[in-house]
């Protein structure tokens, strides 16, 4: 994650902005004392030539991630230790990041932890620098989901954050049950295989086969990573280009689709 290797201290906050840029701040404005050698102008001039478009994106989607889970896992009013041990098997099992990323990770979910700015306020700003990019917003949503219910226990406090980070990021109400319901709907196949699509099980086959096409796109792990998502969440993009794969071929079976 090239992005984590150029950090200049307090630049790296002054050029994300906002509340995000806040946690940056705080997550990582001491690592260099070097960060004092810059006035405010001069910050700005080095952030911008220290960081390429794709590594800006790649920041804000990393910070957002984390800014937000830290929220999320906190939003019964404590971090409680069944809460931080699943923060910790995402890093180190879902994403597989390396030691410079891990504890950057954790800077980041630390200072979310202690610092200023609400979930609502995280979620708007990464919608802001993503809103052209549903697939992006989708997996985050995703990702709520699959680090909420990973320690068993999922709550209604929990859900109510993601619903609203969902609507926050303009995602609909059929497509958000449909990403519910692959982690705590239905165990049937076929019903699952339509919410992977989005769809009602009363869907046509054209409907089926347009909605296919469209989300092999959008989700293929080669579109993905042109978006500027970091290297280590690209797992996602697989994963779910499998999931979508695996959909059509249980409705081809059961629809007779050619």
């Amino acid at each position: 994650m090239g992005w984590i290797g150029k950090l200049i201290g307090g630049a790296i906050g002054l050029g994300l902005g906002g509340p995000l840029g806040l946690i940056a701040g705080v997550a990582f404005g001491n690592l260099f004392d070097r960060a004092s050698q810059y006035t405010t102008s001069t910050k700005t001039e080095a952030y911008q030539q220290q960081f390429s478009p794709e590594q800006q994106s790649q920041m804000v989607f990393f910070i957002g991630a984390f800014s937000m889970l830290a929220r999320i896992a906190t939003v019964d009013g404590r971090l409680v230790p069944e809460e931080q041990a699943k923060i910790n098997e995402f890093i180190d099992k879902d994403l597989k990041l390396d030691a410079q990323s891990k504890a950057a990770a954790m800077r980041v979910f630390n200072a979310a932890l202690s610092g200023s700015g609400t979930f609502r306020q995280f979620a708007t700003q990464f919608h802001q620098n993503f809103r052209h990019e549903p697939a992006i917003l989708e997996l985050m949503i995703d990702i709520f989901y699959r680090v909420a219910i990973s320690d068993g226990d999922f709550s209604s406090s929990e859900e109510a954050l993601i619903r609203e980070a969902a609507a926050i990021f303009g995602i609909s109400a059929a497509l958000f049950e449909s990403i519910k319901q692959r982690y705590v709907g239905s165990a049937k196949n076929s019903v699952q295989a339509y919410a992977v699509l989005g769809l009602q099980t009363n869907a046509s086959v054209d409907d089926i086969k347009r909605a296919y096409r469209k989300l092999s796109v959008e989700f293929h792990p080669d579109t993905i990573a042109s978006k500027g998502l970091p290297e280590e969440f690209t797992v996602f993009a697989t994963e779910k280009f499998r999931e979508i794969q695996q959909a059509y071929d249980t409705l081809k079976k059961e629809r007779t689709i050619k």
